[in-house]
């Protein structure tokens, strides 16, 4: 049947998309590596739909997201940053490398994923495609203003890099947009983020908005999770 292979092709697409993307990083062309990563995430978004929708889930196609999805919302990632830090005046060569790090930090939060029985409603540590368009967002952000170049602040950025991966594979639960009910209690948190994305997306604009949207998504899972304490 040709329908069973529907989600499996869009998940393709998702990994067409990060190679895109990784291109476009190792070019510097920044704008263009998140318009790709941008891409994958929404046919990540409906490959696992539309597999529920046709009811053709199968081993193979949830093995072929992670792949996917580590090229991605991994690898793509970790090419923006390396690629960004390059442009600094830094004191070895090999230290824009450790950007690299972020990818296998993820592939190690997708097997994890994979195997963690406990995230069917949340997430427990920072999500792939967050952390990538985090940094997507946050690259093209800086290169916009040239404030971190001029600051020659290379070390903020691996530090960053180090924490990004830490959330990762933290335990930190960590709210998903996914709604039992479209009403308000049980849900605060959820059409809180939403509503507030507007505002974050007019003050700071497309590009750098979103890196902004990603932290207070992380600010307000921590929150979510004091609340509930």
């Amino acid at each position: 049947m040709i329908k069973k292979h529907i989600p499996n092709t869009i998940t393709c697409c998702n990994l067409i998309s990060g190679c895109i993307a990784t291109y476009f990083a190792f070019q510097s062309e920044f704008q263009m590596a998140l318009l790709f990563i941008v891409i994958g995430a929404v046919f990540d978004f409906f490959d696992g739909m539309s597999a529920r929708l046709l009811g053709v889930s199968s081993p193979i196609g949830k093995e072929l997201d992670s792949l996917a999805d580590d090229i991605t919302f991994g690898f793509a990632p970790s090419a923006i940053v390396f690629s960004y830090l390059t442009t600094f005046d830094i004191p070895h060569p090999y230290i824009p490398y450790l950007a690299f790090v972020m990818a296998a930090f993820s592939a190690l939060r997708l097997a994890k994923f994979n195997l963690d029985e406990r995230q069917a409603l949340g997430f427990i540590g920072l999500p792939t495609p967050a952390n990538a368009l985090f940094w997507g967002s946050l690259v093209c952000g800086l290169v916009e203003s040239g404030a971190f170049v001029a600051a020659n602040l290379w070390w903020v950025i691996l530090l960053t890099v180090f924490y990004a991966s830490y959330l990762l594979i933290s335990e930190i639960p960590m709210f998903a947009l996914k709604f039992k009910h479209w009403g308000w209690k049980g849900n605060e948190i959820k059409y809180i983020f939403v509503i507030s994305c507007i505002p974050l997306l007019l003050l700071f604009g497309v590009f750098s908005g979103i890196a902004f949207i990603i932290v207070w998504y992380i600010v307000l899972s921590k929150i979510a999770v004091l609340t509930k304490k």
